[in-house]
């Protein structure tokens, strides 16, 4: 999942930064509400993190802006006003969350699950044939035999069964697994195919169970 933190507070959107990644979200992180715009409008977010008092534009007004749009990317808002008046006001914004800073960031990680669950399916398997994704917890099996995925294998996973058969460019993968700041090269993508292919098949998957459709990308191989 991909979370967009707006945030001026330097080292707070660096705790936070660091924080989401490591429970293997895809985090960008800005500084000024306008820059957060501009990620809307090129990326598809989950959730967005947003700080009220930001440079260019505060955080009331882009979250005012976002509901006008029609966006329904549910908003975490952080603001270190303490008063009825301005929870209100975040959550008359369009806010679905409001937390005070400073603020436990473990309460904080239990409300962004919280939020990333409203709408989604209340299961957290993801089945293709004999292959099981828990999203929970991460762990992968094939014919009921574990798998020892990195977080990018993981992800490049479940981004291919939540698709089925729909073909995934390898630049579209990019896109949705990796942050902005960190986007790799196509080739480093192929890498991580050969490295998945070359686990599911040691679990006794067919060798094409993720097939190469040449020239436009990847998709699973029908279960049937």
């Amino acid at each position: 999942m991909r979370i967009l933190v707006v945030e001026d507070d330097v080292y707070l959107a660096e705790v936070l930064n660091e924080a989401l990644s490591d429970r293997q979200y895809i985090v960008d992180v800005v500084s000024d509400g306008e820059a957060a715009w501009s990620c809307i409008e090129a990326w598809q977010y989950d959730l967005i993190v947003l700080d009220v008092t930001l440079p260019k534009l505060d955080g009331i007004g882009f979250c005012r802006r976002l509901r006008d749009r029609n966006f329904t990317v549910p908003v975490l808002m952080l603001t270190a006003r303490d008063t009825v008046t301005d929870k209100i006001n975040g959550l008359d914004a369009g806010a679905d969350d409001y937390v005070v800073k400073p603020f436990d960031l473990q309460e904080l990680m239990a409300r962004i699950r919280a939020l990333l669950r409203r709408g989604q399916s209340t299961t957290t398997s993801l089945i293709w044939g004999k292959l099981r994704l828990n999203s929970s917890t991460y762990e992968v099996t094939y014919d009921e035999i574990g798998l020892q995925l990195t977080p990018k294998e993981y992800a490049l996973l479940e981004l291919l069964v939540s698709n089925g058969r729909q073909v995934l460019s390898r630049a579209g993968m990019i896109e949705r697994i990796w942050s902005v700041e960190s986007q790799p090269t196509e080739e480093t993508v192929k890498t991580h195919i050969k490295s998945l292919r070359n686990k599911l098949k040691a679990a006794g998957s067919p060798e094409d169970f993720v097939e190469t459709v040449h020239g436009l990308g990847y998709r699973l191989k029908d279960p049937s």
